[in-house]
């Protein structure tokens, strides 16, 4: 059942409107006066009961989540409460957006996540937009807390924190959405539903798009040290989390972590994480990885060729040659190809019969799975109905386990094997010890 009670606080209060409400009283401090309750609070007026409302928080929400943020709040049944971020500003960006749109002042601002997570037990779920560092810490510390989980991709920094994710997930039966949201866009579900219902004829290779910009080898630098500015206007402990301790640079905090082995998961993490989850789930490899990676000599992956169990092959590109726009995937088949990227009115087919059902073939999708054309609400949905999401924490972690193995290929300038049974490489020691990455305490898994 969801929560309907609410918590304000103001600055990093941990005194709930409950607890006020009943030290107030025992003090004689409450008045007898009249109380107008507003039809909404009843759920009168077109408005969503607050037995009803998902009660949502939100850590790290910076440009990116700003947008997630606005089609949450744009859902009748979701009312966001509170927002937790290292950096000052950011916390009074999001409460003027939030308190703008209630039109109230009643929106909590957090610096620690831990007191975020210990006061707010008012909130049902949370989004999470921070960098990538802390997308699988941050949902395991919610999920212990009881919360359900939308977070940002790419939701792992390693293929031992994806693992981690699922176990947390399973154990506290949460609700996980990954931010892959083109499995819930119309496009690319026609093109998986061509591949799943056989119009393609026997599919032998997908293609996914990796980033045009950086590459699979990182930064294991640091930038140049600063002073580092009060606790209050960027907690830099914070910001870093689990990360190396390494000196303050405000370019970390505008943005210039990308491209840093600390920080990041390269040009085939950017991107990968989105096409190689719509791969997966196309082929229905929602529970495995290749086990086959063959290095490329280039910096970026670009042309690598992974390999199922199956024999099915994804082949990775940097550029727009299978198709035009951004996080482009195709699927090729003895029958048909079909490809899709972003900003297409409707998919690129071998031919424009494969079309011709399209409104119908999405109609059935939705019927058959029940899950919506709408990432976010598939989540609220699915905290309703606690029914797995469509980019649940299985289909993150073996997507992501993809994009890590073919990370380490490229490090290691050498093929690979891997066992997506056991979860391992196989006869290569040095590629099983990235799997994994030291944690800075307190900030461990």
């Amino acid at each position: 059942m969801l929560q309907s009670h609410r918590t304000e606080a103001v600055g990093s209060s941990s005194v709930t409107r409950r607890q006020f409400l009943r030290r107030t009283a025992a003090s004689g401090g409450l008045l007898a006066v009249p109380y107008a309750v507003p039809a909404s609070a009843l759920g009168r007026d077109d408005a969503v009961a607050p037995s009803e409302r998902i009660v949502l928080g939100g850590i790290g929400i910076g440009g990116r989540g700003s947008g997630d943020l606005r089609w949450m709040m744009a859902e009748k049944d979701v009312q966001f409460v509170a927002v937790c971020d290292a950096k000052k500003s950011q916390r009074a960006k999001v409460k003027q957006i939030v308190d703008t749109h209630y039109g109230n002042a009643d929106c909590g601002t957090y610096r620690d996540i831990r007191e975020f997570l210990a006061v707010r037990d008012d909130v049902d779920a949370v989004l999470i937009a921070t960098g990538d560092r802390w997308h699988a810490l941050a949902s395991i510390m919610a999920m212990r807390a009881g919360k359900d989980i939308y977070t940002e991709k790419p939701s792992c920094m390693t293929i031992a924190q994806g693992q981690a994710v699922v176990e947390t997930a399973n154990r506290y039966r949460r609700i996980y959405q990954t931010g892959t949201q083109r499995l819930s866009e119309p496009n690319f579900v026609m093109a998986n539903e061509l591949l799943r219902l056989g119009r393609l004829g026997e599919v032998h290779t997908v293609r996914a798009h990796i980033a045009p910009w950086d590459a699979a080898e990182m930064r294991h630098d640091w930038l140049p040290a600063e002073a580092e500015p009060p606790r209050d206007e960027v907690d830099w402990d914070q910001w870093l989390g689990p990360c190396p301790w390494r000196p303050y640079n405000a370019q970390y905090v505008r943005g210039g972590w990308r491209g840093h082995y600390d920080f990041h998961t390269s040009c085939i993490g950017e991107w990968g994480a989105h096409t190689f989850a719509q791969c997966h789930v196309a082929i229905g490899a929602v529970d495995t990885s290749p086990v086959e990676y063959q290095y490329v000599n280039n910096p970026t992956g670009d042309g690598m060729v992974t390999t199922f169990a199956s024999g099915m092959k994804m082949i990775l590109h940097r550029g727009n040659q299978w198709w035009r726009g951004s996080c482009g995937v195709r699927y090729e088949g003895t029958e048909g190809w079909v490809a899709v990227a972003d900003g297409y009115s409707k998919p690129e087919v071998s031919s424009p019969a494969l079309l011709e059902d399209f409104e119908k073939i999405v109609r059935d999708y939705t019927a058959r799975t029940q899950h919506p054309m709408g990432h976010i609400r598939d989540l609220f949905d699915s905290i309703k109905s606690r029914r797995p999401t469509v980019a649940n924490p299985e289909v993150m972690h073996r997507s992501m386990t993809s994009v890590h193995a073919a990370n380490i290929c490229m490090w290691l300038n050498r093929d690979m094997k891997y066992d997506p049974v056991k979860e391992e490489f196989i006869g290569d020691t040095e590629a099983n010890r990235l799997r994994s990455r030291a944690m800075r305490e307190p900030w461990i898994i």
